[in-house]
C-alpha cells in the first residue's frame, strides 16, 4: 500500500520548521514501505497498527524538533500504545523485526521522560525505518478506512480540550483514511462521488476546527456507507418528519442570523436521516433521489457557508426540498408497499439460522456488547451532568466502536433487526444532539441494551445447558404447584370413599374444573397487561419477577415446615376435617375450586416470570410442562390406585430446593431488569464473577454486576440458615428436650 502520510502543507514562519520535519518523516516512512515488495496479511489489523504507529511517530518526531517534549511524549506514547494492540498479527508475520521494534517504542516514552531527547530521536527514525521491513497490502479495505476513521475521531475529541499532538494525529489519519478511499474509488458511481464529497467536507471542517459533534457526524456518515448501512422500512415516516423538524430549526438559526448552527441543522438533517431513506428512495425513483440529494447535501449547505439572504434560504427550503420531501416520501412508501411480500421472500432466502456464528465470533459479541452497557451508563452520567459534548462522544464510541464489531454475524442472521438497532444509535445521537430531556435520552439507552440481549441471542444460538434447565425449572414449577394439590384432594377423595360419601365426589371435580377455568383467565389476564405495557414491559416484568421471588421464598419455607410426614399428614387431615365437618357439597366445590386456584395462580405468575426471561426456549418450557403434568398424574395413580405411601420427605425437600433457586434466579433478573432501567445502580464485576451466556445468564439470574450478586448472595445465605436451622438445629433441640423430659421421668419414679 502505498502510506503517504497527509500531513498539513509546510507553512512559513514560526511553524515551518515543524512542518518541515513532519514532512520529512512522512516521506521516510513512505519510502521505506515502498522500498519492500509488497505483501499480504491475513488481516487488516496489521496494517490499520501500521499506519497508526506511524502517524504517532511522524507527529512525535516533529514536535520533538519543536522542543515541545511533552506533545512528542503524547504522540510516541500513543504510537506504542497502538502497536502493542497489534502485537499478535504482526508477531505472525515477522515476530524478530516485531519484537524490536516493541522493545523501541517502550524505551521510547522513558527517553523523553528523562530528558534524553537526541536518544529519543535517533529512536524514533530508527523505528520508521524499520517499519518499512513489513510488506504492506496495496490496497485500504473498508475495514481498515472505518477503523482509521474512529481514532482519529476520537484523537479529535480529545483535541477539543487543547490537545495539540491529538490534533494532528487526527488530521493526519483523516487525510490517510481519504487517500485510502480515493485509492479505489470510483467516481463513476454515485455512491463513491457522494463518500468523496463527505471526505472533502470532514477535510475542511478539520481544517477549520469545526465542533467535534460536526465533525462526528461527517465520520458516521462516511462509515455508515462504507458498511452498507441500509434503512428501515417501517422507520420511513419518522425520519422523513426529523427532516422536516430539523429544517424548521435551521429556518429559525439563520433568521437569527447563526450560520454556524444552520450549518450543523442541515447536516443532520442529510447525514443522521436522509442518508437512511436513500436506499429504499433509489430503489424508487432514481433520478428523483439524486435530484434531491445534490439539493440537500451541497446547494443547500452552499447558500449557508455563503450566508446568503435568510429569505433566500427560506424559499429555496419551502419551495424546492420540502415539497421533494413530501414527493419522495409518497414515492417510497408506495415502492415499500407495492414490493414488501416480494422482497422479504427473496431476502429470508439467505438469511442464517439464529446461532449460526463461530465461537470466536459468539465471544467477540459478549466482549462488546458488554462494553456497550458499560459506555452507556458513562452516557447517562454525563448527559444527567449536563455534559452534552462527552454523552455524545460515549454514543459515538458505543456505536462506532463495538456495536458495528457485532452487526458482521448479526446481519445475515437478521438484517431488519440489524437496521433497527442502527436507527436506535442514530435516534439517540439525535436526541444528545437536541439536548433532551433526560428521560427521552434515558428511554434509548433503555431500549438498545433490551436489543443487546437480543442481539447476543441471535449471534449465539440458545446453547445447550441453557435449554436444559429451563426445561427442568419448567418441569419443577408445575409439579411444586401441583404436588400439593395432587395429594390434598386424592387425601379428600379417599376420605369420602371411605366414609361412603360418593355423591360427594362430583363437587371435588367442579372445583377443580373451576379452579382450571379461573386459572386460564388470570393467564390471558396476565398475558394481556404485559403485552400491552409498552416501554413500562421491563418495570412489569421486573415487578413480575419480584412478586415470583417472595411467593417462592415463602413457599419454600412453609413446605420446609411441612417436611416431615407427620406434620404433613396433620395438615392434610384438617383440610379433610374442614370439609366434612359440614357435609355441605358447596364446601366441597370451594375447598377443591381454592385448592387449584391458589397453586394456579401462583404458577401464572412463575411461568409468566420465566417466560420474560426464556426468550427462544419456550418449547423446553412446553416439554417440561408436559411432563410435569404427566408426574402428577402418575403420582396420583401411584396414591390412589395403588394405595403406597409416598416418600413425601424426599419430594418436599426436592421441591423446596427447586423453589429456593427459581426465586434466586428470578432475584437475579429482577434486579438486572432495574438496573436497565436505570432504578438500581449498575456496578460492573467483570472479570471477577463469570460472565454468561445471555440464555444461560437468565436462566440462572447470575449476572457481573455487585449488585445482582449481592442480592443473590443474601437470599441464598437465607435459605441455608433457615435450612440449618430447620433440618439439624432444631430437631437436635428437640431431642435433647427430650431426653431431659425422660431423664427427669426416670429420676421421679
Amino acid at each position: 500500500m502505498d502510506f503517504k502520510y497527509a500531513l498539513p502543507p509546510i507553512d512559513s514562519g514560526a511553524h515551518m520548521i515543524r512542518d518541515l520535519y513532519r514532512y520529512l518523516a512522512a516521506v521516510a516512512v513512505s519510502t521505506a514501505l515502498l522500498s519492500v515488495p509488497a505483501q499480504s496479511f491475513q488481516q487488516d489489523s496489521a496494517v490499520f497498527t501500521l499506519v497508526i504507529t506511524g502517524a504517532g511517530l511522524g507527529v512525535g518526531e516533529s514536535f520533538l524538533q519543536d522542543g515541545d517534549v511533552e506533545s512528542a511524549r503524547y504522540a510516541v506514547e500513543f504510537a506504542s500504545k497502538n502497536f502493542a494492540s497489534g502485537l499478535q498479527d504482526l508477531r505472525s508475520h515477522d515476530p524478530g523485526l516485531t519484537d524490536q521494534i516493541h522493545l523501541e517504542l517502550l524505551d521510547l516514552p522513558l527517553a523523553l521522560a528523562e530528558g534524553a531527547e537526541p536518544d529519543a530521536a535517533q529512536s524514533i527514525g530508527s523505528v520508521l525505518s524499520k517499519i518499512g521491513g513489513y510488506g504492506i497490502q496495496e490496497d485500504g479495505s473498508d475495514a481498515i478506512i472505518v477503523d482509521l476513521l474512529t481514532v482519529a475521531d476520537e484523537q479529535y475529541v480529545l483535541a477539543d480540550d487543547g490537545n495539540a499532538p491529538a490534533y494532528e494525529i487526527a488530521k493526519i489519519l483523516f487525510r490517510e483514511s481519504k487517500r485510502m478511499f480515493e485509492h479505489d474509488a470510483d467516481l463513476e458511481v454515485m455512491l463513491d462521488l457522494e463518500q468523496q464529497s463527505f471526505f472533502n467536507d470532514l477535510e475542511r471542517s478539520v481544517e477549520d476546527r469545526d465542533s467535534f459533534l460536526t465533525v462526528g457526524t461527517l465520520v458516521s456518515a462516511i462509515q455508515r456507507d462504507l458498511l452498507g448501512t441500509e434503512a428501515i422500512g417501517h422507520d420511513q415516516e419518522l425520519l422523513y418528519d426529523n427532516i422536516r423538524r430539523l429544517y424548521a430549526q435551521l429556518i429559525e438559526a439563520v433568521d437569527a442570523g447563526d450560520y454556524e448552527a444552520a450549518e450543523v441543522l442541515a447536516i443532520d438533517a442529510y447525514l443522521e436521516n436522509f442518508e437512511y431513506l436513500e436506499p429504499t428512495l433509489e430503489k424508487a425513483d432514481a433520478e428523483f433521489m439524486y435530484a434531491l440529494e445534490i439539493n440537500m447535501r451541497e446547494d443547500l449547505r452552499n447558500m449557508i457557508k455563503d450566508r446568503q439572504d435568510p429569505q433566500a434560504i427560506r424559499d429555496f427550503l419551502e419551495e424546492s426540498i420540502l415539497p421533494d420531501l413530501d414527493t419522495g416520501q409518497a414515492k417510497t412508501m408506495t415502492y415499500l408497499e407495492s414490493s414488501a411480500d416480494g422482497t422479504a421472500a427473496a431476502f429470508q432466502r439467505d438469511l442464517r439460522e439464529r446461532g449460526d456464528s463461530t465461537g470466536e465470533q459468539q465471544a467477540e459479541v459478549r466482549a462488546e456488547i458488554d462494553f456497550i452497557r458499560a459506555t452507556l451508563q458513562e452516557l447517562l452520567a454525563h448527559y444527567e451532568g449536563g455534559d452534552f459534548d462527552s454523552a455524545y462522544a460515549a454514543s459515538r464510541t458505543a456505536y462506532l466502536d463495538s456495536y458495528e464489531y457485532i452487526e458482521i454475524p448479526l446481519r445475515p442472521i437478521d438484517p431488519d433487526f440489524t437496521l433497527e438497532v442502527e436507527y436506535q444509535f442514530a435516534e439517540l445521537r439525535n436526541l444528545i444532539k437536541g439536548q433532551a430531556g433526560y428521560a427521552e435520552v434515558q428511554e434509548a439507552v433503555i431500549a438498545i441494551e433490551r436489543n443487546l440481549d437480543e442481539s447476543e441471542r441471535l449471534v449465539t444460538g440458545s446453547g445447550q445447558i441453557a435449554p436444559l434447565i429451563a426445561f427442568f425449572a419448567s418441569f419443577a414449577i408445575i409439579f411444586r404447584e401441583g404436588l400439593e394439590s395432587v395429594l390434598i384432594l386424592g387425601a379428600i377423595l379417599t376420605y369420602l370413599e371411605a366414609s361412603r360419601n360418593t355423591r360427594l365426589k362430583p363437587y371435588v371435580y367442579y372445583g377443580i374444573a373451576a379452579g382450571v377455568a379461573a386459572t386460564g383467565v388470570t393467564w390471558v389476564v396476565a398475558s394481556y397487561v404485559i403485552e400491552i405495557s409498552g416501554a413500562n414491559r421491563e418495570l412489569i416484568e421486573a415487578i413480575a419477577a419480584l412478586s415470583a421471588t417472595a411467593v417462592l421464598f415463602y413457599v419454600s419455607f412453609w413446605i420446609l415446615n411441612k417436611i416431615e410426614h407427620k406434620k404433613w399428614m396433620e395438615f392434610v387431615k384438617a383440610k379433610v376435617w374442614q370439609a366434612t365437618t359440614t357435609g355441605s357439597a358447596m364446601v366441597f366445590v370451594m375447598l377443591a375450586f381454592f385448592t387449584i386456584y391458589r397453586e394456579g395462580f401462583e404458577t401464572v405468575l412463575f411461568y409468566q416470570a420465566m417466560f420474560g426471561f426464556a426468550k427462544y426456549l419456550e418449547t423446553f418450557v412446553g416439554l417440561g410442562f408436559v411432563l410435569g403434568m404427566a408426574s402428577l398424574l402418575a403420582i396420583y395413580f401411584v396414591m390412589r390406585k395403588l394405595g403406597r405411601r409416598l416418600p413425601l420427605r424426599a419430594l418436599f425437600g426436592l421441591t423446596m430446593g427447586i423453589g429456593a433457586y427459581l426465586s434466586i434466579a428470578f432475584l437475579g433478573n429482577a434486579v438486572r431488569e432495574l438496573q436497565v432501567l436505570d432504578i438500581v445502580p449498575y456496578t460492573s464485576m467483570l472479570g471477577t464473577v463469570p460472565r454468561l451466556d445471555i440464555n444461560l445468564a437468565t436462566m440462572t439470574g447470575i449476572y457481573p454486576t455487585l449488585e445482582t450478586v449481592v442480592a443473590q448472595l443474601v437470599l441464598l445465605s437465607v435459605y441455608l440458615s433457615a435450612s440449618t436451622y430447620v433440618l439439624i438445629m432444631r430437631p437436635r433441640k428437640a431431642r435433647r428436650l427430650a431426653q431431659m423430659r425422660k431423664s427427669r421421668g426416670n429420676g421421679a419414679e
